[in-house]
């Protein structure tokens, strides 16, 4: 079976490219490679990700941020937010690291980290485009550990895939946050939306 994007230390060999990605009017520009996820293009579920949010401020978390589309994103266009990115990939997490740096993005802290783990502290929000193929288990423990260091208010934003469980997520989300709704849905992808309780 193919290393999947999901795996801690990635062994296949460095296939590196560098795609440029718009966050509001500044062009950013990333360095991927073979092992992370959608290394060829901004994940079309991470884009949706992006455009969907509300405004936001304080202390989040991109949860399993890849080589940083998402957090590093958020952060250069959002001064005013401090994003903790984590991810299991240690490929992962050192692409995340260089692009935040060359992109002069310093309101981002990258750590190796199975889910929120490594993150200390309260959060206002959480983004994630969850490893889909990782199984429930591990996305599920993504909204949990989300909904336990969230703080009153607090918001968790995530893309599902309608025919990859969108459904059944938000039913999870429903479970153990005191609101979860569709925020957006766009050719089969759900940006879901689920509130801490005051």
């Amino acid at each position: 079976m193919a290393e999947q994007y999901f795996t801690s230390a990635p062994t296949s060999a460095h296939e590196t490219r560098t795609l440029r990605v718009l966050a509001g009017e500044r062009e950013l520009a990333f360095e991927t490679d073979a092992g992370t996820f959608s290394k060829t293009r901004l994940d079309p579920g991470s884009r949706l990700l992006l455009q969907s949010l509300p405004p936001l401020s304080g202390r989040g978390a991109d949860i399993g941020c890849g080589w940083g589309a998402i957090g590093i994103s958020l952060a250069a266009e959002n001064p005013q937010v401090f994003v903790e990115m984590v991810d299991v990939n240690e490929r992962a997490v050192d692409l995340a690291r260089k692009n935040a740096a060359a992109n002069g993005v310093a309101n981002v802290a990258v750590r190796l980290s199975d889910g929120l783990a490594a993150v200390e502290g309260g959060l206002d929000f959480c983004l994630t485009n969850p490893p889909i193929r990782a199984g429930k288990a591990v996305v599920y423990r993504f909204f949990d550990e989300a909904a336990q260091k969230l703080r009153p208010g607090g918001r968790l934003y995530a893309v599902v895939r309608k025919q990859q469980g969108a459904p059944s997520a938000l039913k999870r989300l429903g479970e153990v946050f005191a609101r979860a709704r569709v925020r957006e849905r766009e050719s089969g992808y759900w940006i879901l939306e689920a509130e801490k309780a005051e």
